[in-house]
């Protein structure tokens, strides 16, 4: 049973602003770079490949810590890790800040995956101490997820308000101040709680398991760009694969495992982490090339960048906050099925964007998204939450995280690398251009402004005219693609989650540790059965708790 102490319902709430602070923090760094790729690709001049990387590198580090870091706190205390975590991530922020080169940007952004991994899932479980109760946890979680989904919207807009006035280093300097708030308000109002008999901290494991990830993902990603040329990409994914097979089986094994891997044989809880890791593939590689569309095809300064990416930021918000309400009228499985539905035809839209489109195009498409966007993600976390143990709430909530960034690491990566391809393979050099300016300007958009900008007006209008073309025709397919992906998913999860019962229960009644998932719904169904036929005024109670699979 969970160490969870007695809070006053005051500093509840009080604590759960301390914990939306943080998670919207490290949602806002997942983005804010993204309208700042231009000034970076001046200033610092990475190449091709590196400016993928400094994109997602922290997205891949905190996947593969995410597990580790989530076991590592229902060990030591959930508080502890993330005040800890805290101070990391506001370091690592300095050290990106004032990044001298391309390589040491990518590595603060490294840095700064490792920190988020310590918060991410601290934040969510630390919620499940701060609110036993199930309709003030649904609101909280509610809250919570609209601050994630609104920081992952907000990055563009923070970004854009710092760019027009400051250099690039400054997206990173504005978590020192936050970092302070954070450290200081949760130390005073966070209760601590720990897994009271957490076994040991298998060492193997956290390294196969972030070798893993890191392995298969970069394999992917490198075969999304090259292929096969190099023989090395091959071997790096079928060896990151085979060490994620290892660790599962070693999870099987162990007496406490780092990761509960069982919970997967729950469909509600693997409907949950299957929706998150996809809408994230679908969503983050085609916004991440969106600001670049806007600031470098459309010529919008940052911040009118931003704030043309604002209705995804106010859908996100008004989704999270929905979630509960809409779960309790229509049930999850329509719920959750209905906004990887509206999430794919939002991106969809994307497939028609040209490079002088109407804005009305692309604000009713990032409204949907980020609305979508906003359900999708509070809701899998609910489920998530309300399917694993309470002692083993940080390691399961790192589950959840883990979808989310590894999408989110994917999607820049496999949709980065089809948009870069298709640009590659489409940009036509106008006759007369240096090779070496050609070779720059084949390689990003942001090489092809620079290139353009050495080069006299006619050829420079010529290059830049067919760089735009190309860039577009790389966003519309990899928007079709994505599409695609969510639309699936969609299926997916109806499917899955028409495997649950159907029953109008709250999230919190989850099998208790060492309880199968098929037994405890079998207790629930026979719950169920007895309560049948009592009086209206139960059945009224009953309707008002969330439903968590229709």
């Amino acid at each position: 049973m969970s160490s969870t102490p007695v809070v006053r319902s005051g500093h509840r709430w009080t604590g759960l602003g301390v914990l939306v602070l943080a998670v919207t923090l490290v949602a806002v760094d997942a983005t804010v770079l993204s309208l700042a790729i231009p000034s970076i690709t001046e200033t610092l001049r990475p190449s091709g490949t590196q400016l993928l990387w400094i994109g997602d590198v922290y997205s891949f580090v905190l996947a593969g810590l995410l597990v580790s870091m989530g076991a590592l706190s229902d060990r030591l205390g959930r508080k502890r890790v993330l005040l800890v975590g805290s101070a990391a991530f506001g370091a690592a922020s300095l050290l990106a800040a004032y990044a001298p080169g391309p390589g040491w940007l990518i590595l603060a952004r490294a840095l700064l995956g490792v920190a988020g991994a310590t918060i991410m899932p601290s934040t969510l479980s630390l919620i499940r101490t701060l609110f036993p109760d199930t309709r003030e946890r649904a609101t909280a979680i509610g809250i919570w997820g609209a601050g994630a989904a609104a920081g992952a919207a907000l990055g563009p807009l923070v970004g854009g308000v710092l760019l027009e006035h400051f250099w690039w280093g400054s997206v990173f300097l504005l978590n020192l101040p936050v970092m302070v708030l954070l450290l200081v308000f949760g130390a005073w109002l966070l209760p601590e709680s720990r897994d009271p008999q957490p076994g040991r901290w298998d060492m193997p494991s956290v390294l196969l398991s972030m070798a893993g990830v890191i392995g298969a993902v970069y394999g992917v990603k490198e075969f999304a760009a090259h292929g096969f040329a190099d023989w090395s990409t091959p071997v790096v994914f079928v060896l990151g694969a085979g060490l994620l097979v290892a660790f599962v089986r070693r999870q099987l094994r162990l007496e406490t495992p780092l990761l509960e891997v069982r919970l997967f044989r729950n469909p509600r809880f693997t409907a949950a982490v299957v929706s998150s890791l996809i809408s994230l593939i679908g969503l983050s590689g085609v916004i991440f090339f969106m600001s670049q569309y806007l600031q470098l095809v459309r010529g919008y300064s940052p911040l009118d960048a931003g704030l043309a990416e604002m209705p995804a930021f106010v859908g996100s918000v008004a989704g999270g906050l929905l979630t509960a309400r809409l779960v309790r009228r229509a049930g999850a499985r329509r719920v959750l099925t209905v906004g990887l539905f509206v999430m794919g035809v939002g991106i969809g839209v994307l497939g028609f964007v040209r490079v002088d489109s109407a804005y009305l195009l692309l604000g009713a498409s990032f409204l949907a998204l980020g609305t979508a966007e906003g359900v999708v993600y509070t809701l899998s976390s609910d489920l998530v939450l309300g399917t694993a143990p309470a002692d083993k709430a940080g390691a399961a909530s790192a589950v959840s995280e883990t979808a989310y960034e590894l999408g989110a690491a994917l999607g820049i990566a496999l949709v980065g690398s089809v948009v870069t391809a298709l640009y590659a393979g489409s940009l036509t050099v106008p006759a007369g251009v240096d090779p070496a300016l050609a070779d720059r300007a084949g390689e990003s958009l942001g090489g092809a402004h620079e290139a353009a900008s050495t080069l006299p007006t006619g050829l420079a209008e010529q290059l830049m005219g067919s760089a735009s073309s190309a860039f577009v025709h790389g966003i519309t397919v990899a928007a079709w693609v994505s599409a695609a992906l969510l639309l699936g998913a969609a299926v997916l999860a109806h499917r899955l989650l028409r495997a649950t019962a159907p029953a109008r229960t709250a999230p919190d009644q989850a099998p208790q540790h060492g309880e199968s998932p098929q037994a405890h719904e079998h207790e629930q169904k026979h719950e169920r059965e007895q309560s049948q036929g009592q009086g209206q005024e139960q059945g009224q109670g009953q309707e008002e708790r969330i439903p968590t699979g229709h």
